[in-house]
């Protein structure tokens, strides 16, 4: 393979997982001035994975972006990264200062859906309430051979003050972190993301439909003791976000 340097510069997604990552990847590819990786499924992973991340800026560039052309921003949406404090130092060595994102949503309603998705994709047989209550109790065994994070971290992965920082302390200046329940009442946040990020704000439109890889299946609701018992166990980590960003969340 030919190696390909761009000279756009490089976004990487970096999560939470299911907060509307892939409907944000999309909204910002729709942009012509920014293109995703391709193929974008499977996710690259590549800062996950030491040997990849060794192979270097021109390896990374001509494996996932020899489709770019004349974009200013090449965009890597890899919601592994968030949870890996090992992945923001391997980006930084091959590609020295590139942006990050990053999507939130309420951690209650991320953890619903994140057992919705491993229910839908034969990972979870346990109902809701059980698979919530096990996690709460001690971090669930899964197998590291078929996904490169736990699908059974249905709370853990929604304490999002614990994994922000080790992106926010390797790129002080460029982690840009934005709701998703903001992002979808208010075209503006996509539009001062896109500006923030350096392409134009005014070629940004916000593409039709909704959040996408939605279970087909109707959303279970909490009983209102484990939701009360939620909210007990997210308070600390919400308001450390919130010091963390300098604003209140939205939920």
């Amino acid at each position: 393979m030919t190696a390909v340097t761009h000279p756009a510069r490089h976004v990487l997604l970096v999560g939470a997982q299911r907060c509307g990552t892939t409907y944000l990847g999309a909204a910002l590819d729709a942009h012509p001035q920014i293109t995703l990786a391709q193929p974008s499924r499977p996710e690259p992973k590549v800062w996950c994975d030491a040997d990849l991340a060794a192979r270097g800026h021109e390896w990374y560039d001509a494996t996932w972006f020899a489709h770019a052309t004349d974009e200013l921003l090449l965009l890597d949406k890899s919601t592994s990264y968030l949870e890996d404090p090992d992945a923001p130092g391997r980006a930084a060595t091959a590609l020295g200062a590139p942006s990050v994102v990053v999507v939130l949503r309420d951690p209650v309603q991320r953890a619903v859906s994140n057992w919705r998705f491993s229910t839908d994709h034969g990972l979870e047989t346990r109902d809701l309430e059980v698979a919530l209550r096990a996690d709460l109790d001690e971090e669930q065994p899964w197998d590291r051979a078929t996904s490169s994070v736990s699908p059974f971290a249905y709370l853990r992965r929604g304490r999002y003050a614990d994994h922000l920082p080790s992106w926010t302390s390797q790129f002080p200046d460029a982690t840009h972190v934005v709701f998703l329940e903001e992002l979808l009442a208010d075209a503006d946040v996509l539009t001062d993301l896109v500006g923030a990020l350096g392409a134009a704000p005014a070629l940004t439109s916000v593409p039709a439909g909704r959040p996408v890889n939605q279970s087909s299946a109707g959303s279970p609701v909490l009983g209102t003791e484990l939701r009360g018992t939620l909210d007990t166990y997210f308070a600390a980590s919400n308001a450390a976000l919130a010091d963390m960003l300098g604003r209140k969340v939205p939920w």
